[in-house]
């Protein structure tokens, strides 16, 4: 194996990257360094220094990137309304550049040579984690155990760990492996694998089930200022307990869950359940905003940037110059969408029951089945005959069969 001095390993302390310190140190003779991004995984943070210096890192960096995640990362997403595929809300995805952008940042301040990271060789976190990688540090190393080392299986991890005395926290029982932020928590593999199969009930953090969810609806007001969320029923809050507070309102209320079966990049089908309450209120208000503040042919455009941006997204290239240019068409987009979207929750369902904007396009007195003064009815015949012209020469040609 190539010379390697130190190495900066992305660290969150579950089985991966718990056996990687010990493994890059036997195989590369190298100095590991391990950092932690905190992206609101709560408590499973705790310990997790002490945890990575014992495992035989030399230090261990727990970087708080909350804010940034939020105000440069999970706003833009709302902004753009990326979702993959129509229903996942991109939540692992979206960290996955922030956490590389500072494991970058801190190889070049301890001057490591390489960087390394616990994605496995099948799935989409290896790309997402490379390409940023590749984009802001092309000089450094890449090291992927995954892709190298003999291991082959969880159960095959889990008795390598033991056999350096590793704890971890996946056992035989319980094999599916989560992963947590401020935006969602995601479940795969394990007892999901087989897609018959139903996801048990305690194996969700952030919501109950809406059997389980209040008999009674529950309202919230979002308030938007150029396509970002600033305030819950008129009270202004920061980015974070903003999100926070929404996973709280929408997991009491059943919000957020999905059970998909997705493309990833490489080609395979994989199964996700994800919990996204906050942020499926967010996306959905956010949208509705949109309806009634974006003309429509942008309103239009804007649907297919969607796709494109949450691709990029699935995809790891949140550092293209494609995404940068995009986000000059969103941000230009977003100057209007101000205003205020009031929500239903009701066991799982999340719906809109109001929205108004000082930007708002809807006039009530065009929109309106009364009378009024404002349009002719009678200019919509030759719209008509020149709009379906095409059709209606092809009309002529074809009616015969």
């Amino acid at each position: 194996m190539n010379k390697i001095k130190k190495v900066v390993l992305a660290y969150s302390g579950g089985l991966d990257t718990s056996v990687m310190i010990p493994w890059l140190k036997d195989n590369y003779g190298c100095e590991v360094i391990a950092m932690a991004a905190d992206v609101g995984q709560a408590e499973e943070l705790e310990g997790l220094k002490e945890k990575g210096i014992k495992t035989g890192a030399s230090k261990v960096y727990i970087e708080d990137l909350k804010k940034e995640f939020v105000e440069d990362y999970l706003f833009k997403m709302i902004k753009a309304g990326a979702i993959y595929e129509g229903r996942y809300l991109l939540g692992t995805s979206i960290a996955r550049p922030l956490i590389a952008k500072r494991q970058v940042e801190i190889a070049i301040k301890e001057g490591a040579d390489a960087v390394s990271h616990g994605a496995t060789g099948k799935g989409n976190d290896q790309v997402r984690f490379e390409l940023t990688y590749k984009a802001l540090a092309p000089e450094l190393k890449i090291i992927a155990p995954w892709r190298e080392w003999d291991i082959k299986s969880r159960q095959e991890e889990m008795e390598y760990a033991k056999k350096k005395g590793i704890p971890v926290p996946v056992t035989k029982e319980k094999p599916y492996s989560s992963d947590r932020n401020l935006w969602h928590i995601s479940f795969e593999g394990g007892i999901l694998e087989d897609i018959w199969n139903e996801p048990k009930e305690d194996m969700f953090v952030l919501s109950v089930s809406p059997e389980k969810a209040p008999d009674k609806p529950t309202y919230v007001e979002i308030t938007f200022e150029s396509g970002v969320p600033v305030a819950i029923d008129n009270k202004k809050m920061d980015g974070v307990s903003l999100v926070s507070k929404l996973n709280q309102i929408g997991g009491a209320n059943g919000i957020g869950r999905v059970d998909i079966v997705e493309n990833r990049l490489v080609g395979i089908k994989s199964r996700g359940v994800y919990e996204t309450p906050g942020g499926t209120i967010l996306m959905i208000a956010h949208k509705d905003l949109e309806s009634i503040t974006l003309e429509r042919d942008t309103a239009h455009y804007k649907e297919s940037v969607a796709i494109k941006y949450a691709e990029m997204i699935y995809y790891g290239q949140w550092f293209s110059p494609l995404k940068a240019s995009l986000d000059k068409f969103i941000d230009e987009t977003q100057k209007a969408v101000n205003g205020t979207v009031r929500l239903k929750l009701y066991k799982g369902n999340c719906s809109v029951v109001g929205r108004k904007s000082p930007n708002s396009l809807y006039d009530p007195h065009l929109a309106t089945f009364e009378k009024e003064d404002v349009y002719d009815q009678k200019d919509a015949e030759g719209f008509i005959n020149l709009f379906g012209l095409p059709i209606k020469m092809w009309g002529k040609k074809h009616k015969n069969g």
